[in-house]
């Protein structure tokens, strides 16, 4: 099939990107710059920014599959006071997000597959207190309202993901690599309480396809694989490091984990088991073994 990948310059997008490939798709990379990787920057490339662009012009002709892994998050979000996050959320994601849906429908498309946040599903009390929760609530209940019989949509819906492609720096990863070989000494170091569920982005690639070829139209996938307390997650870092020390647990903001992040809840635990893990056919128990090798990736380029 041919693919459209928007967000395919990132992390979760990429690795979509590289698995669909694999499994001998067509795939073309869409974002609004050309991917730096180097196995992402070698794949057919659309420059569009889809909250500015008219993508009704076209340039979404003759894609078979869609996956959208480019909605904006806090990472996005103006701190210079020029927009609130509540505006700046409705723009980015609750309007341009359906209109590029309801594009790729017109232009064709048969199967997409919107990839989202947990948050809606885990922590539905944040829907209406927190915009950035609001936003993608609204933001996958309209997407997924737009199916039909012809245009098949659904989302997966991620909690926190870790992965690693080659050429792809990703600063949060890197600082945490660093942190916990003790190369950022001014640091403290402590854990957060509380606690989350966490992916790989090789399980939601895998995920993908699934959804794609089989996903029910309409619905809301809730993804997952391994829950950790947060100081059982620091430590799979810090020993990964090599720097075995016992990790403290403080209710202080935390420099790598602030709350403003943790949008269940600043020491909130998102604990779960996946529904759906079978049917979507992704591999589990990943990630002890997938931070052992960002560790070592990343101290062996020297970027930590």
């Amino acid at each position: 099939m041919k693919v459209l990948i928007v967000g395919g310059s990132g992390l979760v997008g990429g690795d979509a990107a590289i698995y669909l490939q694999n499994q001998g798709h067509d795939v073309t990379i869409m974002a609004r710059k050309k991917p730096l990787a180097p196995i992402l920057a070698a794949m057919p490339f659309l420059q569009c920014d889809y909250v500015n662009d008219d993508v009704g012009d076209g340039r979404l002709a003759g894609f078979d599959w869609l996956v959208f892994a480019a909605a904006a998050d806090i990472r996005q979000l103006p701190f210079d006071g020029s927009v609130s996050p509540e505006e700046f959320y409705s723009k980015v994601n609750d309007q341009a997000v359906p209109q590029f849906f309801a594009a790729a429908r017109d232009a064709g498309v048969k199967s997409a597959v919107y990839i989202g946040t947990f948050y809606p599903q885990v922590a539905p009390q944040q829907i209406g207190v927190c915009p950035y929760v609001t936003s993608r609530s609204k933001t996958d209940e309209a997407v997924r309202a737009l199916s039909t019989e012809s245009f098949s949509v659904c989302s997966l819906n991620l909690p926190f993901v870790l992965g690693h492609i080659p050429g792809l720096d990703i600063p949060h990863i890197g600082a945490l690599v660093a942190y916990a070989s003790g190369a950022l000494p001014d640091l403290p170091v402590f854990a957060p309480k509380g606690g989350s569920n966490h992916i790989s982005s090789r399980s939601v690639a895998q995920a993908t396809l699934v959804a794609l070829t089989k996903g029910e139209s309409g619905k809301a996938y809730l993804l997952g694989d391994e829950n950790y307390s947060w100081q059982e997650y620091l430590q799979l870092w810090f020993d990964a490091a090599g720097n075995t020390q016992s990790l403290e647990v403080s209710e202080e903001d935390h420099p790598l984990l602030p709350n403003i992040i943790m949008f269940a809840g600043a020491g909130a635990t998102v604990r779960y088991e996946p529904e759906d893990a079978t049917f979507l056919a992704y591999e589990r128990q990943q990630i002890r073994d997938l931070v052992k090798e960002i560790s070592a990736a990343y101290q062996g380029s020297g970027t930590a």
